[in-house]
């Protein structure tokens, strides 16, 4: 072995110490970031007004909403945001309007849809109910597909189904960015 074979062979573990240092001091450096209250923080911790995250979301007043998927999205706001317990103080109210629309998939020759697409969009606003500050505001998308059936009850019932899957889909996303907007808040 010549003399230039070892001394590549003594650098590399020296190369691999210098990025592992390197590593170690990043990321050291990207936890020290966090500290001061303005980076990570969990979901589902203490917001940023020290209130409990499920206190904070069971102050959620949701208003009515019109048609079977709206009581669908809100029944399972509700139960999301209070677990099925008593609700807290009204400290926020969500207003909530739906769009609903289908479209066929899949359609013969002949003009017979095999499969629909539920779609769904829900445009949702939070308001601080002391001062009437909008604290959020967004849309919510989903889709579900369902097959048709030659049964007129197979088809209403697979309707139904996409429609409660979109719904629940819709009322996770809205709680979730709900809980992120509470988590900011330090009122």
């Amino acid at each position: 072995m010549s003399s230039c074979d070892q001394r590549r062979l003594f650098d590399r573990p020296a190369r691999s110490g210098t990025r592992a240092m390197f590593g170690v001091a990043l990321i050291a450096a990207l936890i020290g970031g966090c500290a001061d209250g303005s980076g990570f923080r969990p979901l589902y911790g203490p917001t940023g007004s020290g209130a409990s995250m499920q206190s904070a979301l069971a102050s959620v007043e949701i208003a009515a909403i019109p048609s079977r998927v709206g009581q669908r999205i809100r029944n399972e706001l509700i139960f999301q945001n209070t677990g099925g317990g008593d609700a807290a103080p009204r400290e926020y109210r969500l207003q909530i309007g739906i769009k609903e629309s289908l479209n066929s998939s899949l359609v013969k020759g002949t003009g017979e849809a095999l499969s629909q697409v539920y779609n769904l969009e829900a445009i949702f606003t939070l308001v601080r109910i002391s001062d009437k500050k909008v604290m959020l505001k967004g849309n919510s998308y989903a889709r579900a597909e369902f097959e048709r059936f030659h049964q007129i009850y197979s088809n209403v019932r697979a309707k139904e189904d996409a429609e409660n899957r979109a719904a629940n889909q819709i009322a996770d996303d809205i709680r979730t960015r709900i809980a992120i907007a509470l988590s900011r808040n330090k009122v």
